[in-house]
């Protein structure tokens, strides 16, 4: 089994290139409604505009924050690579780069265009600051 995540977006051709540029990740769908992107050949985020398709589960674009509670975490093992692609969109930063000694790790966490909560962690064991 193998998590596939779905957010919804208001822009999804934005969305899609804030993730591509931060993930290192390649588009395998693309369009306004709807997007799958990819890492090697892994499946790892799908985008969603929020008017598209009526689905009765997406959730309510009024209401805020999106996601609340949830966290998009993404494992890396270019971790230095993916801080500068944040930096070089000048993604907001929440908090580091830093070591997370209980994790045995360095992450960062940013906030996307629509507000999400997303995290990128390095490999286990790479705490190099």
């Amino acid at each position: 089994m193998q998590a596939q995540p779905l957010i919804a977006v208001s822009d999804v051709e934005a969305s899609s290139r804030w993730y591509q540029t931060v993930l290192g990740a390649r588009s395998a769908h693309g369009g306004k409604d709807y997007e799958q992107l990819m890492f090697g050949e892994r499946l790892i985020l799908q985008l969603h505009r929020w008017e598209a398709h009526g689905h009765a589960h997406m959730g309510d674009p009024e209401k805020r924050p999106y996601g609340n509670g949830v966290l998009l975490w993404f494992h890396t093992e270019d971790f230095d690579e993916a801080v500068e692609r944040a930096a070089s969109i000048s993604a907001v930063v929440l908090d580091g780069p830093r070591e997370n000694t209980n994790a045995s790790h360095r992450e960062i966490w940013l906030r996307d265009p629509d507000g999400y909560v997303v995290v990128i962690a390095g490999p286990y064991g790479d705490t190099g600051m």
